[in-house]
């Protein structure tokens, strides 16, 4: 298994060329976006991570909703929050485009900016089908040191 990853991969030259090759070599292939590059052009086996950006990034106009054409089943898409405001936000995205029937949804929270029992709790409440995730990494080291 290979993830594609850091800065926005679909700005990489080559990147389908490595695609290719790896397909070639019979790896699963993941790759992490931003979302506002277009992914028409990836490979239906390519399982996309997809970060949508909340307005508490400022970049929630970023997000290319035409996107949400070539995401399947096997895809994810992610909502890292800041805020309530972020989660009624997003909330309001999965509902209006059925996300949840589409992909897999996941949430997230900016360490120290949402507290994670409450988005928790939130979810729960709201009987979200959704998948909760932390940023292990930033619990586990110090905030100014990468792992080990």
């Amino acid at each position: 298994m290979v993830e594609i990853t850091g800065g926005e991969p679909l700005l990489q030259e080559g990147l389908y060329e490595l695609i290719e090759k790896l397909r070639s070599l019979k790896y699963k292939i993941l790759i992490e976006t931003n979302g506002s590059r277009n992914i028409s052009q990836l490979p239906g086996d390519v399982i996309k991570i997809i970060d949508w950006k909340t307005p508490g990034s400022g970049e929630e106009n970023s997000f290319k909703i035409q996107n949400l054409n070539y995401i399947s089943e096997s895809d994810e898409i992610k909502f890292v929050l800041a805020s309530t405001r972020d989660y009624q936000w997003s909330k309001s995205q999965i509902e209006k485009y059925n996300l949840a029937e589409k992909c897999t949804v996941l949430m997230s929270v900016v360490n120290g900016k949402y507290d994670p029992a409450e988005l928790c709790e939130a979810i729960i409440k709201d009987q979200l089908n959704v998948r909760f995730q932390l940023q292990i990494h930033k619990y586990i080291w110090p905030k100014d040191e990468k792992g080990r």
